[in-house]
């Protein structure tokens, strides 16, 4: 089932690699034609990833997932190749497919970029080891995670009886009210029976009536239950074990858990195959390679002293010893390569995975292996290039010898010393790099890695990152964008859209080296929103999806610690030296704000707020594109920062914004069941929903769990859940009116590719938008 996914995608995969460079070659002036291009690749882009992320996690065949691998890493780079290229062409982050979903008969569902499994599970042992070590420090330092989730409060014993004999007494008022009102039912059965025994009962009409009854809740029951049944038919409500795990997902389950141990016995056999196979290729076949090699040279000193007269100078090492000799490529040929090349740094690597793909797999008969074991014959001949290569080094050296003999005893030469010039000259480059590392002091060179890590641990700069899924972050997407944007009206962002945001800019490059090397390089993120939109829960989510370590550098966190000016660079040069040796790393600022203000409030002048301002531009000119460290920084009060400094900072900025209807809706069904809730038709949630515009998705958690206590979650059988009661809990909280979200938005106006956004909707020139970002800059 899996090989032939793969089939399909590669096939799909090679259709457009083919069809792409033709249409971005063509010159094209109509920038809503160039916008769908862009579009439409990057769709089948997303839509090859998520093929390709599906097999590359279930394939068992260790070969086949080497390559599979590679070309994943180039899927994943040419989609934020295409991302940049249209936030570039539509100067904004968020864009709106619906027209194009359409065309291609997708869902918006199949748009949804999901997150390669494998940054976890291939490291997954490190991340366990990690936090164990850091769960150690804080246990020995004193320090208890679990009393700073849910703190306990202490009081007084006098309090703490007067709330027990309160307890007592309310329990004892109950039960004399249950013990009242059986004595009633007793008296009241009492007088019943007495008046009922005077009256002369007929049985007839007494059997009618009974009839009269039974038939009537009968027919409702029967009405209700065929009510049900057309609502279920027309996809208005779901079925009865909807919500149920059926037995066939159960073994789906079982058989992925299955597959991912037969995944790593076979992993271990390719190891040790590698090591055994290059091992019994050098007794068989090692002294055939050398002396090949060796007739290979000298048959070379023949010819060249035939054609000029004199014996060749040999190739050096840094050349490439005698491998330069036998290559086939000329300088011209090379020239026309470089000259071919896409400008995208990942198409080479997916060509090249493809032409892997078609030489090898696609059509190799593999009958014999049923288990998906690896190929030995295709480790012999992998094996087979390294051997020769490390043979070939030997054999230079003994053939550097050989020439020097022969021309020492047929031309009478001697060698010129001019390469002892070129020593002295490499002499002098090694003593001006050695110059510019003495400029990078390492503060802490006689410091282990250990010791700094617990010691950021102890001060509270590296913490514990929460487990929260990005799939925990609800919300729904935006079905109005296209509509809105074609009124020239920008809409505000669906939650949805922030989430794919986070998993490209964030997730993405942090999990995969390959991909954070070559793709656009995004050094720092700004999540802006108000008050309980989640911003703190996403920055949480990406350590959690990368497995990086997080690092608290809030102005709130650093007041006191560190002092002094020598106080900060040691700081910092510890914090960074830690996170580039133990990446993927997230260094986290919340209230970002503070660290740029207009002007310190007095209340906050004691923290110095604004230590790292002049700090955080040197630290990002630092970070190179194999530091896996991502700056992310949180605010609700953008506004209160200084614009031109905080954009400098901030290479991206996402807006996130309170959820909208459709969003709320989700929310609500799905936060009232993972809390314990049972969605009835007593509850009504669309109205929920609407009632609660401006309220954000820290209100909806916090209503739902008053709410849903342990008493209400065992008396729902009895008494459905009603929507007066989440009503009634969230009267008491302020929502996020309408002006707030238009000031969120009029600030991000002022930001630099908003005022592009906004030039670009009034009909002014990109150009002259561009030429000023980049004066501002």
């Amino acid at each position: 089932m899996y090989n032939k996914m793969w089939h399909q995608t590669q096939e799909a995969l090679g259709a457009l690699l083919d069809k792409e460079p033709q249409k971005m070659v063509e010159p094209q002036r109509n920038q809503v034609f160039i916008f769908q291009t862009l579009a439409t690749f990057y769709i089948k882009y997303v839509q090859i990833f998520r093929n390709l992320e599906n097999v590359y996690d279930q394939i068992v065949h260790p070969q086949k997932r080497i390559l599979i691998r590679k070309v994943l890493d180039g899927v994943m780079g040419r989609v934020l190749e295409l991302k940049n290229e249209m936030v570039e062409l539509e100067l904004t982050e968020f864009h709106y497919f619906d027209d194009i979903l359409q065309d291609l008969k997708l869902a918006p569902q199949q748009l949804d970029i999901p997150i390669p499994k494998y940054f976890l599970k291939e490291k997954l042992e490190v991340i366990k080891g990690r936090e164990k070590i850091l769960a150690q420090i804080l246990a020995d330092s004193g320090i208890d995670t679990s009393e700073m989730k849910f703190p306990v409060k202490s009081m007084p014993f006098d309090q703490a009886v007067k709330l027990i004999q309160i307890a007592e007494r309310a329990r004892q008022g109950r039960l004399r009210a249950l013990f009242m009102k059986q004595i009633y039912l007793q008296e009241y059965r009492a007088k019943q029976s007495k008046t009922l025994g005077k009256k002369v009962t007929d049985a007839w009409a007494a059997a009618l009536c009974i009839q009269k009854v039974w038939r009537r809740f009968h027919q409702c029951k029967k009405t209700e239950k065929l009510r049900e049944e057309e609502m279920i038919f027309l996809g208005m409500n779901p079925p009865p074990l909807f919500n149920e795990v059926s037995a066939t997902v159960i073994q789906a389950e079982k058989v992925d858990r299955l597959r991912n141990e037969v995944q790593m016995k076979h992993e271990e056999d390719y190891r040790e195959a590698l090591v055994t196979i290059k091992n019994d290729l050098k007794l068989i076949e090692g002294l055939d390679i050398k002396e090949n090699l060796q007739d290979q040279i000298r048959h070379w000193f023949i010819e060249c002293r035939n054609l000029t007269g004199t014996f060749p100078d040999y190739p050096d090492i840094e050349e490439g010893g005698s491998a330069i000799i036998f290559s086939n490529k000329t300088i011209q040929q090379e020239e026309d390569e470089k000259w071919k090349m896409s400008p995208s740094l990942f198409l080479p690597a997916m060509k090249e995975g493809c032409n892997a793909y078609k030489e090898i797999w696609m059509n190799k008969d593999e009958s014999w292996n049923f288990s998906q074991d690896f190929d030995p014959e295709l480790i012999k001949e992998e094996k087979r290039k390294e051997l020769e290569s490390e043979i070939r080094v030997q054999v230079d050296e003994l053939m550097r010898q050989e020439l020097k003999n022969l021309k020492l005893a047929v031309d009478r030469e001697r060698e010129h010393p001019a390469k002892v010039g070129k020593k002295k000259k490499k002499g002098k480059k090694g003593k001006k790099k050695e110059k510019k590392t003495k400029k990078d002091k390492d503060l802490t060179a006689d410091r282990t890695i250990e010791s700094l890590y617990k010691e950021l641990v102890e001060e509270g700069l590296l913490i514990q990152a929460l487990k929260v899924n990005l799939s925990d972050y609800i919300g729904e997407y935006s079905y109005l964008g296209t509509t809105l944007r074609q009124v020239s009206i920008e809409p505000m962002p669906s939650l949805l859209d922030v989430r794919q945001l986070i998993t490209l800019y964030g997730i993405w490059p942090l999990g995969s080296a390959a991909v954070h090397e070559k793709a656009p390089l995004v050094k720092s993120l700004l999540l802006a929103g108000p008050s309980g939109v989640g911003k703190k829960m996403l920055v949480h989510a990406i350590c959690t999806e990368t497995g990086a370590n997080l690092f608290n550098l809030s102005s709130s966190n650093i007041a006191g610690k560190y002092p002094g000016k020598n106080g900060l660079q040691m700081m910092l040069h510890a914090v960074f030296k830690v996170a580039r040796q133990l990446q993927p790393s997230v260094v986290w600022i919340e209230d970002t704000e503070k660290t740029f203000y207009k002007k310190v409030p007095n209340a906050e002048k004691t923290n110095e707020p604004k230590r790292l301002k002049r700090h955080l531009p040197q630290i990002l000119k630092l970070l190179k594109p194999d530091d896996r460290i991502l700056i992310v920084g949180t605010t609700r009060r953008p506004f209160d920062a200084e614009l031109q400094s905080f954009c400098r900072v901030y290479q991206k900025i996402i807006l996130v914004p309170r959820p909208d209807y459709a969003s709320r809706y989700v929310l609500w069904k799905q936060i009232i069941e993972r809390n314990g809730g049972v969605l009835t038709s007593a509850l009504n949630v669309s109205c929920l929903a609407k009632v609660t515009d401006g309220f954000t998705q820290g209100h909806i958690v916090k209503v739902v769990k008053a709410v849903l206590t342990d008493q209400r979650i065992r008396r729902q059988i009895h008494k459905p859940l009603t929507a007066v009661e989440f009503i009634t809990a969230i009267t008491s909280m302020d929502p996020v009116y309408k002006e707030e979200e238009e000031s969120f938005k009029n600030w991000y106006a002022k930001t630099p590719l908003g005022k592009k956004r906004a030039l670009a909707i009034t009909g002014g020139s990109t150009e002259k938008a561009k030429d000023k970002g980049k004066r501002k800059e």
